[in-house]
Order: structure tokens, then sequence, then C-alpha cells
């Protein structure tokens, strides 16, 4: 009977190895395949504050828990269960799905620098209802918010997926679960701490003077609402940035896949030689060359796509819709 009960134990623990080894194996593959997607990841965190523009300040936090409510859907009901079934029926079509997405985020990032350097406006303006219900405003806002999330959280996925190496049906699922949970708390848990920064300093800067730690809280209070709008725009370039270097760097690597690899080699080539110039920032040197290789063409491809969005894209679309294209504004 103790030889049994021993035998039990050994195989108890001998599961719980085997256990443990698959929830470190899940996690590893998790923070892996989240920072392949990181590009994208940024980029969501710089959109989404500007939804909660112009709200009431107690309506940020709900208006931010409802975004991310959505994200979490669009990941899990909608999006996970396409990946996995993309992965199980027709694993060919990742690549070519990434490289739409990567084009998508070259295009989308390119247009914001177009938008920077040269400011237009649609024609006719953005015309709004005046007199419009708070509530009504709202949840447009917050359902505008989800539709940009869905496209990133599609991408995201679709990376996430590419990541993963092959193996079990569920632990593939688990994997992309963690991912989806993990990006969105990370995510909105930021934009939360960013659109309520500005209201966090205003506390901080009424702070008693009297004491050092006072002046200390107050000073930092004031530092805080005045640093917060360059903050953002910071935060606007290098989502702008990352979108265009993470979508050049998915088109690259999937034109590598299908027999182009020249573009890619030159770009490690580049990386390389950098690295070797400046041995003692090898890592970063790295980093810095192929993310501006894959920029370059990111900024190019999306260049070649603004025009064929505009002109091409959009008007079928609004037919489509069945609406009428919007004219061309007066010269």
């Amino acid at each position: 009977m103790s030889i049994g009960l021993i035998a039990l134990l050994d195989d108890i623990a001998g599961l719980a190895k085997v256990a443990a080894a698959s929830v470190d194996d899940i996690a590893g593959q998790a923070a892996k395949a989240g920072a392949k997607a990181a590009g994208v990841v940024i980029d969501d965190a710089a959109v989404t504050p500007r939804y909660v523009v112009g709200f009431d300040a107690t309506r940020e936090l709900p208006i931010v828990k409802k975004i991310a409510i959505g994200s979490l859907r669009n990941k899990l009901l909608f999006l996970l269960p396409a990946a996995l079934l993309m992965s199980l029926f027709a694993p060919w079509a990742i690549t070519p799905l990434l490289m739409i997405g990567g084009a998508y985020l070259c295009f989308e990032g390119t247009e914001k620098v177009f938008e920077a350097i040269m400011p237009h406006h649609a024609p006719g303006g953005d015309v709004q209802t005046l007199a419009i219900d708070p509530k009504t405003m709202e949840d447009d806002k917050v359902a505008s918010a989800i539709k940009t999330d869905f496209i990133l959280s599609a991408e995201i996925m679709a990376i996430t997926l590419a990541a993963i190496p092959d193996g079990p049906f569920v632990t593939r699922a688990i994997v992309l679960a963690v991912v989806a949970i993990g990006i969105t708390v990370i995510v909105y848990g930021g934009v939360a701490l960013i659109v309520k920064a500005d209201d966090v300093g205003l506390a901080l800067a009424k702070s008693d003077r009297k004491s050092p730690w006072g002046r200390f809280k107050a000073t930092f209070g004031r530092l805080l609402v005045l640093g917060m709008p360059y903050f953002l725009r910071v935060l606007g370039v290098v989502g702008t940035a990352a979108m265009i270097w993470v979508g050049g760097g998915i088109v690259v690597h999937g034109l590598a896949e299908y027999g182009l690899p020249q573009i890619e080699h030159m770009i490690e080539a580049a990386a390389t030689l950098a690295a070797r110039a400046v041995p003692v920032l090898s890592g970063a040197m790295t980093w810095i060359v192929t993310a501006a290789g894959a920029g370059v063409l990111g900024l190019l491809l999306g260049a070649a796509l603004v025009p064929v969005a505009s002109f091409i894209v959009v008007p079928v679309w609004a037919r489509l819709r069945g609406k009428k294209p919007a004219a061309s504004p007066p010269h």
C-alpha cells in the first residue's frame, strides 16, 4: 500500500513538472510573440487617447474601460478563433494576410506623415451635428475606437500567430489568449494612466508647500501638467514611426518568403556593417539600421498606396455602400 502511494506521489510530481514546464513554455512563447507585435502595440497606445479628448474628466476612465472591453471582445471572440482556424485549414494564407496588414500599417503611417508635412482637410471639413447628445457622442467615439482597434488587433494576432512555433492546438490557443489579454491590459492600462496624468498633476500641484516633500509634489505636479502635451506628441510620433517600420518589416519578410530576399539581405548587410563600426553598441546599431531599412521601404510603399486609396479604394467603397463619392474641393 505504501509503495503504491509513493508511486502515485511520484506520478503526481511528474505531472506537476510537466505542467510547470508547459506553463513556462506558454509564458515564454507569449512573451516572444508579444514582443514581435510591440510596434503595433505602441501605435495602439498612441492612437487611443485621442478618443477621450473633449469629454468630461469623469467620463475618461469609463470610456477607456468600454474600449478595452471591446478590444478584448475583438481579440478573444472573433480574431483568436479566426486565427486558429486559419492555422489549421489555411496556413498558407497567414503570410499574405500579414503582408496586407503590413501594407495597411505603412499606408496609415505614411498618411499621418503627409498630414503633418502638408496639413489639409477633407472636402467640406468634418461636419458634425451641433446639438448632439453627449451619450450619443460618447457611443460614437467608443464605436470608432473599437473599429480602429479591430484592425490593429488583427495585425497583433496575426503577428503573434506567425511567431508561435508549431505545437499542440491547445498550447497555441492559450498563447494567443495570453497575448491578447496581456497586450490589452498593457495598452489600456497605459492609456488610462496617460489620460488621467494631467488630473494627477493638478492634484499634486495643489499640495501644501510648507514642507520639502510638499514642495516636491507641487513641483512634480506642475511639471506633469506642463509635460503631458509634449509627451502625447512624442508618443504620436513614435506610434507613427512604429507603424511604418513594423509594416515595412512585415512586407520585407513576406517578400523573402516568396522568393524575393534581396531587400531583406541588403538591410541585414547594412545592419551588420553598422554593428561592426560601433562594436560597443552592436545590438543597438543592428536594431536601429534594421528598423530604419524597414521604415524606408514602408514609407515608399505607403507613399505608393496613398493615391491608390484616395482615388480608387475610397470611391469604390463609397459606391458599394451606396454613397456618392465626395467631390474634389474647389481650387
